[in-house]
């Protein structure tokens, strides 16, 4: 059921409001089903004696009264102890106008007159299995910094080389040590502005001597035990360590502008900004062409939430909610977390990894408080609904001993359970950086609630992060499955469709999906998700990645997931597409799904769509709730009686047989005898927009009257010169005819166009009838000779609706594929006079265009500028095609996508088991032509 309908549905019980079945009414609008309204009516559900009272465990607490106070009542029914024993979710109270509710699991409260309940209708979304999901809103992180950062790039690039690897890396090292540095000074691991104000004061204006002196520093950074020889201005350095500044490397050369830029970018106030913002200033500082090549998009803490919450931490916070009065078990749940390793295969600057860490510790730091809060009785001084709004107050731990219970004085999250692979070697030093900075920001939170902290310094090794190719290296190498613990493989790898990947990107894909055939069309994210799952399957382990969406459409769909969706793996939640979005420079402009994969269980599965988290009992590879089925190509239609589809012509000419409506007019007015060679073009967008085309169409007969015609022959020289000098061998061969379009499919009687890509903004596709005299191009399909109904049928929302499903898509616009969306397109056999109503309903529709000639049919098909009499005729098009499959009407699309793929699947078994084929072509005279 979908929130609509759930709102439809309770705007009826509002309306026929009736106090005395209220709450059982109520029920039904949440899907509640209606044996399980019998068996509350009957008393058999109902825990209580009370006749004003229902409690359904672990549903609901529901009181009816006549006038006492509605709020007073409640808060009395929650302190009830059958309220806590029965783990009930939700407490309503109820007169005859007004309502009152809270939800025990968050203790958010409402009190509502019946008549607007409406507006409250999320709030009880959980008994429907739902409810609303929020992301974290963006850091107000200064990217100031991040640009700051970028300048100074580019300015120290200007008077050092790097042209080779080395020189490159060195550069890479040496930023990460200036961040470093800065970030220190802001956050008390240095003196405050020591860094900033010691290049000020000892180094030279014109930046001579800078790199003389920062190699000094950095060495000096290094010595945990100084002699007397460390110079008085250096003296006041800490040891770092860590491997930092381990190693020496030759430093830049700087002038006044790079000084300057050092100098100005230590001016800015690090302590604001986040380590996870280092993924904006990686993009500013890598070079666009770079970026694109390596797939790298930068994700946002709020997209980063999506990944981490229902992969690990959503359970864990359960588990906490769970154990909050049990000492033993929250002791239990710190094991747990100590335990558990993050492995990112495509880390980047290390937004993942940086987010999952901090996540954890505020964690650990929440359990540890209860502890506290437990022996001492006081308030734990941890608001859960400001998880990171950290009040100013220090807690101290009071003696454990008299209680028994053992509580971390420091954090037991070790960096060392961080793990990643990253393929650039600057992104690959940041997120090892990143991680150091979150750890000394957590510490720094910890002290604040808990009264002791590690050290920051000296650092201790942070993540294993191993700069590689993800799809060559081993996996366990990299993050050795742990004997005790679990593993959550999490990130954002890079996507690249199949015809952007490179020569080694090729290769990549060869060598881990070579097996499977067609994986030269898959995503290059293919390869994380098949690894993936090779290291997650059988493991006590979780995998949930960012990806596109289009390996969850089309062909993709068949190809890479009947491998992987095997072996009791499955998966475990999704977020359906969704624009991506960042406070990155530029931002990667793609549609995203989310996918979480783990090792069948028995527990909840959720789908994420618009806002809202749906309960579910199976997610298949279209993100649909249903078994697992794989839409196969074909090459002939599974409804037998609809007509072949042809890809419109081919001109491959270099332009020269197409012409514009002046040009037409030229050639018209030198040889009036030219007509009869020329014929209308359209193919998807000259149909939508409604755009005049035009090209020289020629056959063999025709080929020594039309040369004889200048303008003719001039562009059929052109269009020989043009396939000659081309590189393909076929399109070489094509010289040979060059008066004719490279691949002529055209038939000579009128036909259905269908756009192959359309705005997903748009309901319908617009689809329509042509006259023989108008060449359909590549861009779109076509469908010859045939009857009107067939068009009726494939501008059905049905069709729509299976189209959106197993179609491709082209960023989130609809793909409409000849093999994939016609050809499996399952349709029942039909009488003749629902055929007759079919092809009048659609003559409606081209009567209603028609009305609107003013206009495109891009707007008339844009949903908010849609003629009302167009709807309506498309709607009662839509009542006709369903009534074809069912009499009962379908509640919404994703009842239509089940009903669809259930009568996909039993067509296909009659063609296996019996060679036959499912719907015959219906015994009906032709109807007369309209």
């Amino acid at each position: 059921m979908t929130l609509s309908q759930i709102e439809t549905n309770l705007k009826k019980v509002i309306n026929h409001f009736d106090a005395s079945t209220f709450i059982y009414d109520f029920l039904l609008a949440y899907n509640t089903q209606k044996s399980v309204i019998a068996r509350l009516k009957k008393g058999q559900l109902n825990l209580s004696k009370n006749s004003d009272e229902i409690i359904w465990k672990p549903k609901l607490f529901y009181k009816y009264i006549s006038a006492e106070d509605l709020q007073t009542v409640l808060t009395s029914i929650i302190g009830d102890p059958r309220v806590r024993k029965n783990k009930i979710r939700f407490i309503i109270v109820a007169n005859h106008a007004t309502l009152a509710a809270v939800d025990t699991r968050t203790n958010e409260r409402i009190e509502t007159p019946v008549a607007t309940l409406i507006d409250h209708v999320t709030f009880f979304l959980p008994l429907a299995g739902m409810k609303t999901y929020t992301t974290q809103a963006e850091n107000d992180a200064d990217i100031k910094a991040a640009v700051q950062m970028a300048k100074l790039f580019y300015e120290i690039k200007k008077t050092n080389p790097t042209d080779t690897p080395t020189q490159v890396h060195n550069l890479n090292v040496f930023l990460s040590r200036l961040l470093f540095c800065f970030f220190a000074e802001d956050t008390e691991i240095f003196t405050k502005n020591l860094f900033t104000s010691s290049i000020n004061n000892h180094t030279q204006n014109d930046g001579s001597d800078l790199s003389d002196y920062l190699q000094n520093l950095f060495n000096v950074l290094n010595i945990a035990n100084r002699g007397q020889d460390v110079p008085a201005h250096l003296k006041a350095f800490p040891y770092v360590n860590g491997g930092l500044f381990r190693t020496q490397i030759p430093l830049p050369n700087f002038t006044y502008k790079s000084r300057k830029a050092i100098i100005d970018s230590g001016g800015e106030n690090w302590a604001a900004i986040n380590p996870d913002i280092f993924g904006s200033m990686i993009q500013a500082v890598v070079s666009p062409d770079k970026r694109g090549s390596l797939g790298m998009h930068y994700t946002s803490v709020p997209n980063i939430m999506k990944v981490i919450r229902p992969l690990f931490l959503d359970e864990l916070y359960e588990e906490f909610e769970a154990a909050k009065n049990n000492p033993t078990a929250l002791n239990k749940l710190l094991g747990r977390i100590a335990n558990i390793r993050i492995f990112d295969p495509a880390c980047g600057s290390g937004n993942f990894l940086i987010i999952a860490y901090k996540e954890l510790r505020y964690l650990e730091i929440q359990i540890l408080l209860h502890l506290k809060a437990l022996q001492t009785n006081s308030p734990t001084g941890f608001e859960e609904k400001q998880q990171r709004l950290f009040a100013k107050q220090q807690l101290t731990l009071a003696d454990n001993s008299q209680q028994g219970l053992q509580m971390e004085l420091f954090s037991r999250i070790e960096l060392s359970h961080f793990f990643g692979i990253e393929l650039d070697d600057f992104a690959h030093e940041v997120a090892k950086l990143s991680l150091w900075l979150a750890q000394h920001q957590m510490n720094v939170e910890f002290n604040k609630f808990i009264g002791t902290t590690n050290p920051s310094l000296p650092l201790r090794d942070a993540g294993i992060i191993v700069q590689g190719n993800a799809a060559r290296l081993n996996w366990e190498d990299v993050c050795p499955k742990p004997r005790v613990g679990e593993v959550f493989i999490l990130g954002n790898p890079p996507y690249l469709g199949a015809r952007l990947q490179d020569a080694t990107q090729k290769t990549d894909m060869r060598l881990v999906l070579g097996e499977n055939v067609g994986f030269n069309n898959l995503d290059y994210i293919s390869c994380w998700f098949e690894k993936g799952s090779i290291y997650a399957r059988g493991a006590n382990s979780k995998l949930a990645f960012v990806t596109t969406n289009s390996i969850c459409q089309g062909e993709q769909v068949s190809i890479l997931w009947q491998n992987i969706l095997r072996d009791n793996f499955e998966i475990d939640f999704a977020y359906k597409s969704f624009k991506w979005t960042n406070n990155a420079k530029d931002p990667a402009a793609v549609i995203v799904s989310i996918i979480g994969l783990r090792n069948t269980t028995s527990k909840a599965k959720f789908l994420y769509t618009s806002g809202l988290q749906k309960n579910v009992k199976h997610i298949n590879a279209y993100l649909i709730e249903y078994a697992n089925i794989y839409i196969q190509k074909r090459s002939n239609p599974i409804t037998t009686f609809l007509p072949t589809i042809f890809f419109g012509s081919m001109p491959n000419d270099g332009g020269f047989l197409i012409l514009n409506n002046e040009e037409r007019e030229i050639l018209l007015s030198q040889n009036l005898n030219a007509k009869k060679f020329i014929k209308n073009l359209t193919g998807a967008q000259e149909f939508i927009r409604g755009e005049e085309r035009f090209c020289l169409w020629i056959d063999t007969d025709g080929e020594e009257e039309a040369l004889n015609i200048d303008f003719i022959q001039t562009r059929v020289d052109n269009c020989k010169r043009y396939r000659q000098d081309s590189k393909r061998n076929e399109t070489v061969e094509l010289a040979s005819t060059p008066y004719k379009f490279g691949e002529v499919r055209h038939q000579n009687t009128h036909s259905i166009i269908i756009p192959r890509h359309s705005s997903e903004k748009r309901d319908y596709i617009p689809l329509g009838f042509l006259s023989s005299d108008t060449i359909i191009a590549d861009s779109a399909l076509a469908i010859y000779n045939a009857e009107l109904y067939i068009l009726g049928i494939i501008t059905s929302r049905m069709h729509m609706c299976w189209v959106k499903t197993v179609g491709g898509r082209l960023k989130t616009d609809y793909r409409y594929s000849a093999s994939l969306c016609y050809n499996t397109f399952p349709f029942p056999s039909i009488t003749l006079n629902q055929k007759l109503e079919i092809e009048k309903l659609a003559h409606s529709i081209r009567e209603e265009r028609a009305r609107h000639t003013e206009k495109t049919l891009a707007e008339m098909y844009n949903p908010a500028k849609m003629p009302e009499g167009l709807l309506l005729a498309h709607h009662k098009l839509d009542k006709a095609i369903e009534q074809c499959y069912r009499t009962k009407p379908f509640e919404d699309d994703e009842e239509r996508i089940k009903y669809l793929f259930k009568m996909y699947e039993e067509m296909i078994e009659v063609e296996k088991t019996k060679g036959t084929l499912f719907a015959a072509e219906p015994k009906i005279k032709k109807s007369k032509k309209k």
